[in-house]
């Protein structure tokens, strides 16, 4: 087993409006990356947002350029060798046209929506020049020591990335959960479900217990600076 470090890249930050967070207040979110040093090249699990006037307006970002948000962890885009969307929404796939001719992992519906389902995301990110996909059905193990794991429910697509260290697994969970009190508490659903508490119990997406297998040490998201621990 390799030791594979995990570094956040940040990307910025934008303001989720009242009308997405549910709790009717806005929320500022981070917009963050994670580079796998990896002996095959780095990996970079999601990019940056993308631009466009709704989204300017809509969630007012303040970005910090790829070039720079790289640099801060001592990389350069030339460093990186492999992309890895965890979906393919503008803010986190906003920087792979400036990352031309590596492969791009995602799942083949992911990219099927990207494709054809207006909103979905911003198009001119999808198949920019250089563009060049690696398309999954399912569970794989895209690198030595990096699995990618389907993880659906922000959308129909997205993946999580399972990267196995010496001390202990991380898991790159992108968007799977919003925030790490989320995540805990559809860990404690399943753990509830499984000790046979009587109902009702809040229900938690079976692909939980999936990344849980790894025995993960650490569990990171894409608009959450909060770490998961078990």
């Amino acid at each position: 087993m390799t030791d594979l470090q995990v570094r956040r890249v940040n990307f910025g930050y934008f303001v989720r409006p009242a009308s997405e967070t549910g709790t009717g207040s806005p929320r500022v979110e981070p917009c963050l990356g994670y580079l796998i040093d990896h002996p095959a090249g780095a990996l970079l699990v999601d990019t940056g947002m993308g631009s466009h006037p709704f989204v300017e307006s809509h969630y007012r970002p303040r970005r910090i350029p790829l070039v720079e948000a790289l640099a801060a962890v001592g990389r350069r885009p030339d460093d990186v060798r492999h992309i890895v969307n965890c979906h393919l929404h503008f803010d986190h796939c906003g920087g792979n046209p400036e990352l031309p001719d590596r492969p791009i992992y995602a799942q083949r519906t992911e990219l099927g929506l990207a494709r054809t389902v207006e909103g979905h995301t911003l198009p001119d990110l999808i198949d920019s020049p250089g563009a060049r996909y690696v398309e999954l059905d399912g569970e794989g193990e895209i690198l030595p020591g990096v699995v990618i794991v389907p993880t659906p429910g922000h959308t129909a697509g997205h993946h999580s990335v399972v990267v196995r260290r010496r001390d202990g697994t991380v898991v790159v969970a992108g968007q799977s959960h919003d925030h790490a009190t989320a995540f805990t508490g559809d860990v404690l659903a399943g753990k509830a479900h499984a000790d046979g508490v009587e109902p009702p119990l809040p229900a938690a997406p079976g692909w939980v217990a999936r990344l849980l297998e790894f025995d993960p040490a650490r569990v990171v998201f894409a608009h959450d600076n909060a770490v998961w621990t078990p």
